[in-house]
């Protein structure tokens, strides 16, 4: 029985969401199997229904299963993307909501996709509508597999944080937010006498770092987070190497909060973890910003296209409700500081800043009219952006484009506010899909973490998950 305590034993997020995916498949090629199975009973019984006999009927009966619908898997995949997220897929009611949105997103496709094809026999409603309620039955109930092992205390992970200062503190601020809890964080670890026998959080001091081996023995501890920003003593490091020899998982406090939050803390970054994440790491393959250059271009004509079928409608909108001018301009900063502007169909009654001074939209912002609240959920104000994607100026993903004169007043107060810059802004990005509106500066703080996660951790992968993100966003009215 002890062996199920081992560290090996505990999956870290990545293993956690290759398992979600392959779970998610298994499922929804059982749902396949299952709607091809319905589509032929079906079709048996309407064929006995119109007079033909059982034994006749199954001798001639014939359903023509069109090469695509193998694929519905890898979509049902696709529309489940918001569901990957470790802290999404332990969560009960943000599970049922996944598995509630991807059937109608898939209905709604398949509904478009019906109405403009020109051949319907090509594409098997009873079919189709079999899929969804498979796909969603089975996946549900391996969902509640999955969350019933995830939250098996005698499965998560252990973990024990050295040092109990501002940073060990933040990490376990952020922990507590999380229900249910990622892992089980057992307590500190501290070597000032100050501490000794003392709760952060609810999390007790249990020891120095000279108990720390034995600590992870009668704890069982898998994971041992680092907070100390400052140096760290060559017995407590040598502590540290003993316990990562021991098969345990020494991480560091920045690590684990990017686990956990999926952004960067960036009031407890180091310079020298700074220049590698920021300087020596930000360059990416030159095959990455190929493909992203080419996503943006594919994306920002189709994007045009649909800009410029949506513009009578929405213009008649904007100026039967506040008049004129349809679209605004502003200036916005792009990578490297470079300035540019940008137009966006008007959301704000006119002279929404006569005093000049920019400011940030807030969440239920009197300055917006009906039509612009309507636009701003369903991001149709941002559509003709993607002429500035097309031109290079912006990328479909990436930070928000933000004023020069925001900018300068952030860097002030906000360290490393500057590196949004280093990359190209975004139609959408890590931040907006993850965040609402920011009208302090605490509130940027936090958005800023997202971005500075953007920037370390992109790929095409990433990108393209954003992307399918945004498009549930647009869909479910919950734009920002």
């Amino acid at each position: 029985m002890a062996d199920i305590y081992r560290p090996s034993l505990r999956l870290r997020p990545s293993e956690q969401r290759t398992i979600l995916l392959i779970g998610d498949f298994i499922a929804s090629a059982a749902a396949t199997a299952g709607a091809v199975f319905f589509w032929y009973q079906y079709s048996l019984v309407r064929l006995i229904q119109g007079g033909v006999k059982p034994a006749v009927a199954e001798r001639i009966i014939q359903i023509e299963v069109p090469f695509w619908f193998y694929v519905l898997p890898l979509v049902w995949l696709l529309l489940m993307i918001d569901s990957y997220e470790i802290h999404v897929a332990s969560n009960w009611l943000k599970t049922l909501r996944g598995i509630a949105v991807a059937p109608i997103v898939g209905l709604l496709a398949y509904s478009l996709l019906f109405t403009i094809n020109t051949d319907p026999n090509s594409l098997p409603r009873i079919a189709i509508g079999a899929f969804l309620v498979f796909a969603s039955a089975l996946t549900l109930g391996w969902r509640a597999i999955y969350i019933r092992i995830y939250t098996s205390s005698g499965l998560m992970r252990r973990v024990l944080i050295v040092g109990a200062g501002k940073a060990g503190w933040t990490l376990t601020e952020a922990y507590r937010k999380l229900s249910p809890p990622p892992f089980l964080v057992l307590g500190f670890i501290d070597d000032d006498p100050a501490k000794k026998s003392k709760s952060y959080h609810g999390f007790a001091v249990l020891g120095t770092s000279e108990h720390l081996l034995d600590l992870v023995e009668d704890y069982r501890i898998s994971d041992v987070v680092v907070a100390i920003t400052g140096e760290i003593k060559g017995e407590t490091f040598q502590t540290l190497l003993d316990v990562q020899e021991k098969g345990v998982e020494v991480v560091r406090m920045p690590i684990m909060y990017e686990e956990l939050t999926q952004r960067v803390p960036i009031e407890h970054l180091e310079s020298d973890w700074v220049i590698r994440s920021f300087v020596d790491q930000v360059r990416v393959h030159g095959l990455y910003e190929l493909v992203k250059r080419l996503m943006d271009i594919f994306g920002g004509f189709v994007g045009t296209l649909i800009y410029l079928l949506f513009f009578p409608f929405v213009a008649s909108a904007i100026w039967f409700e506040t008049g004129f001018p349809i679209l605004y301009s502003q200036e916005r900063l792009g990578k490297g500081g470079s300035v540019f502007s940008i137009y966006k169909f008007r959301t704000m009654r006119q002279n929404a800043e006569s005093n000049g001074e920019a400011k940030l939209a807030e969440e239920n912002d009197p300055r917006v009219t009906k039509v612009g609240n309507f636009l701003r959920k369903t991001r149709i104000d941002e559509l003709p952006q993607f002429w500035n994607v097309l031109r290079g100026e912006m990328s479909l993903v990436g930070p928000r484009a933000e004023r020069p004169t925001l900018v300068a007043e952030f860097q002030k107060q906000i360290p490393y506010y500057r590196a949004r810059l280093l990359v190209k802004p975004g139609l959408t990005g890590w931040a907006q899909i993850n965040y609402g509106y920011v009208a302090t500066v605490k509130e940027t703080f936090v958005k800023l973490e997202y971005d500075l996660y953007y920037i370390k951790h992109r790929t095409t992968n990433l990108d393209f998950s954003i992307v399918l993100r945004t498009i549930g966003t647009v869909l479910r009215r919950t734009g920002r």
